[in-house]
């Protein structure tokens, strides 16, 4: 079990090599992408793979001994699984479709889990030059400077993020599209920004007031997230109401005034 005063080591290692990843990032925004299909609609470019090439080789030069789990890595070696062993769990380009048609959310997300509690996280969007940070009992950051979650108390005033996820059957879009109009009286309004990690930032900052995603990719989406919207005092939830679980490819997370109303108004909508 690390200690708590590593925990600045490990952020101001994690910022670094977001910033590097980010860096690759941005010079590779504005030029033509190579882009292969993961799934129907969920992609993977040359970026992705060099990113999390780039940000694993930094981590394990300073610690060989912790363990890893990224989103390409998985992709292309199957299910990892999560230990309480201290562990980067790594998304090297969240907003893969974002980047490929040149819109600007996209990041870098890491997070240090141990005991699988997250404990560090950093989301780093370089095309719009945010980078948002937090530690486990020390709060949340954007770019140095202390961020918290809303204060709306009115779902109907909420705004309301989501994303529509990678599968693309008829059931699942079904479901998917029912559950928006229902919510859609239910809230000021929806944005989709495509990418899960920023959208966990929104929260974090403000911007958003609720958010729920299921069927993400994994816990590369949201270890970071996860642990910045709690430190700015918002709560992170599976969307049935009970406790988040890094691995179930579910969650919600809102300020603490609206999460009841919203838990209730989602279930209504299923």
């Amino acid at each position: 079990m690390a200690e708590t005063d590593s925990y600045s080591e490990f952020l101001a290692l994690a910022v670094d090599a977001a910033e590097r990843a980010g860096e690759f990032i941005r010079k590779g925004f504005y030029q033509t992408k190579h882009v292969e299909h993961k799934g129907q609609v969920d992609l993977v470019t040359e970026t992705d793979k060099a990113c999390e090439d780039l940000i694993f080789n930094h981590l394990k030069q300073h610690f060989p001994s912790h363990k890893f789990i990224g989103e390409e890595t998985t992709a292309a070696c199957g299910a990892t699984e999560l230990t309480d062993e201290p562990t980067w769990i790594v998304d090297p380009l969240d907003g893969t479709t974002n980047f490929v048609h040149g819109f600007p959310f996209v990041c870098v997300s890491i997070g240090l889990t141990i005991g699988k509690v997250p404990r560090v996280g950093v989301v780093y969007n370089p095309i719009m030059n945010e980078l948002f940070t937090g530690i486990h009992g020390k709060g949340a950051f954007l770019n140095g400077d202390p961020i918290k979650a809303s204060s709306q108390s009115e779902l109907v005033k909420s705004l309301l993020g989501t994303e529509a996820g990678t599968k693309r059957d008829q059931a699942t879009l079904d479901a998917t599209t029912n559950r928006i109009n229902y919510l859609l009286s239910k809230v000021r309004s929806i944005r989709m920004s495509g990418s899960c990690a920023l959208d966990l930032c929104g929260i974090a900052c403000g911007r958003l007031d609720v958010f729920y995603e299921l069927g993400f990719g994994g816990p590369w989406d949201v270890a970071a997230g996860a642990l910045i919207v709690k430190e700015a005092g918002g709560v992170v939830f599976d969307p049935s109401g009970k406790e988040f679980d890094i691995t179930a490819q579910r969650i919600a997370a809102s300020n603490q005034l609206v999460k009841d109303a919203f838990v209730e108004a989602l279930r209504h909508s299923e």
